[in-house]
């Protein structure tokens, strides 16, 4: 694609096209992620794209420079897409906990593209409202701007590294995802005892648990450790005063 777009306000086409739709920003990005899930990356080009609109593939570069400007926009109904159907409770644990649980889902809905934009910064509307609403949602809670910050990274990255993870394992043939799942029986839980002593003790529990992402339980660490934190800066900050009570007029 290249590098001149319409401003919003002239974008609107005022023919259908051939399909009887008229083109909008919202549309093209709606096929371009039907395109991808069904085709992988190859699909984010302007004669498929065209092609599948019943458009004039020119006609796109009147909403998008090119095709990675496409690829964020993307990225960003992702995101839009989680957040369309959250509500916060005020409970900063459960409403960060269901969030993630949400975003991991939202990548697995769409595992082809969750792997291709879950490492992009979009910096559109969707992406800045969910950074807004999670560090608000920490510095609502009581952490400090640097301790929000640093729990809000990790918590997105965490969210993100497992959806892009579980989606490559979801966008597997499922011939592929049934044989490696098979090799937790197959393989570990017939090693010994004798040579893998811990492997043996704890194969059932492999078996049982190998088969299914890790996520809600790597997630439940990270908010564990986020509550020990924010208990630890409540406690200091409790005790601040109680030092400050007992100091002595010349001190």
């Amino acid at each position: 694609m290249s590098e001149r777009v319409v401003p919003a306000a002239d974008r609107r086409r005022r023919r259908p096209t051939k399909q009887g739709v008229v083109l909008s920003e919202e549309l093209i990005v709606e096929t371009a992620l039907r395109l991808i899930e069904e085709h992988g990356a190859e699909a984010l080009s302007v004669r498929r794209l065209g092609r599948a609109l019943g458009a004039d593939p020119s006609s796109l570069y009147r909403y998008f420079r090119h095709t990675d400007d496409l690829m964020l926009a993307v990225a960003d109904e992702l995101i839009g897409r989680t957040l369309r159907t959250w509500r916060p409770s005020g409970d900063w644990l459960a409403d960060l906990r269901d969030l993630g649980l949400r975003m991991h889902a939202g990548a697995l809905a769409h595992p082809r593209a969750a792997m291709l934009s879950s490492y992009r910064v979009t910096g559109r509307v969707y992406e800045i409202q969910a950074v807004e609403t999670i560090l608000g949602v920490l510095r609502g809670a009581g952490f400090p701007d640097a301790d929000a910050v640093r729990i809000y990274h990790a918590y997105v990255d965490q969210a993100l590294a497992f959806g892009a993870l579980d989606s490559a394992n979801t966008a597997l043939p499922k011939s592929a995802r049934d044989a490696e799942a098979a090799v937790w029986q197959a393989m570990y839980a017939r090693l010994p005892a004798d040579t893998h002593p811990h492997i043996a003790a704890t194969a059932r529990h492999l078996v049982a648990s190998m088969r299914h992402s890790s996520y809600p339980a790597a997630q439940d660490l990270l908010l564990s450790a986020a509550a020990a934190r924010l208990a630890e800066i409540r406690a200091g900050e409790r005790a601040l005063p109680t030092r400050s009570a007992g100091r002595s007029p010349s001190s």
